[in-house]
């Protein structure tokens, strides 16, 4: 019983973030802005009023696909929100822009999860073949070196969430005070980010629960073997 409440967990948190993330920016999506810019002219007022004339602002590919590229320095909005005169779309990039402007001044959190990501990658590729190959086997060595792996893919996900929540508060205060939205506005361009929000919150949770449950599993097999 524990075990079908933990799968329902894992599975459905997720899936729960994804559906109200897609609700969210649909609706609001909808709703076009007070002053009716796109997402890409939003963005280009953004980081020209930062300084920041040397980050692009190129049309990207597929559905919510939004982000900054810190290699090429380019923000990269989908073809929905480029195009987009919406509150959703004014959001969104808004956020984006928000990244570049932490790249921009060396915002901490973002280079710690930039240094993060090489570890994060191999740690989310490779920590399930030790873990499962120490499970199978019953050789807690294995499975400890694969929980060592996962927690740093998990550490990446828990700094992401602040990288994350100061983009957002940074795109609001940019928007706000460049007039790019109306104070009524102001509360539906918060939802929208409110809502991404939730997908890396759930991811997060996610990722601490089964690295725990892996802790119990290690601990298991150790008081087994003494």
């Amino acid at each position: 019983m524990g075990f079908l409440i933990y799968f329902l967990i894992v599975m459905l948190v997720p899936l729960w973030a994804q559906f109200r993330v897609k609700g969210t920016f649909v609706k609001y999506s909808r709703v076009a802005n007070s002053s009716y810019r796109t997402g890409a002219e939003v963005a280009r007022e953004v980081l020209n009023a930062n300084g920041l004339f040397n980050v692009g602002v190129e049309e990207g590919r597929g559905f919510l696909s939004d982000h900054y590229d810190p290699r090429s320095k380019t923000v990269r909005l989908s073809p929905e929100n480029f195009r987009g005169h919406s509150i959703a779309s004014t959001a969104i990039a808004a956020h984006e822009c928000g990244h570049a402007i932490q790249d921009a001044q060396r915002y901490t959190f973002l280079r710690f999860r930039h240094a993060l990501v090489p570890v994060a990658n191999i740690g989310s590729n490779f920590s399930w073949v030790l873990v499962l190959m120490g499970i199978f086997f019953q050789m807690s060595g294995l499975l400890l070196a694969g929980i060592v792996f996962m927690a740093a893919a998990v550490l990446f996900q828990l700094i992401t969430l602040p990288v994350e929540f100061n983009a957002s508060n940074r795109a609001m205060d940019q928007v706000v005070s460049l007039g790019l939205i109306r104070n009524e506005e102001e509360r539906n361009a918060r939802k929208v980010l409110n809502a991404a929000a939730l997908t890396y919150v759930a991811a997060a949770a996610v990722a601490v629960l089964e690295l725990l449950r892996l802790v119990l599993i290690f601990t298991g097999m150790n008081r087994s073997n003494e």
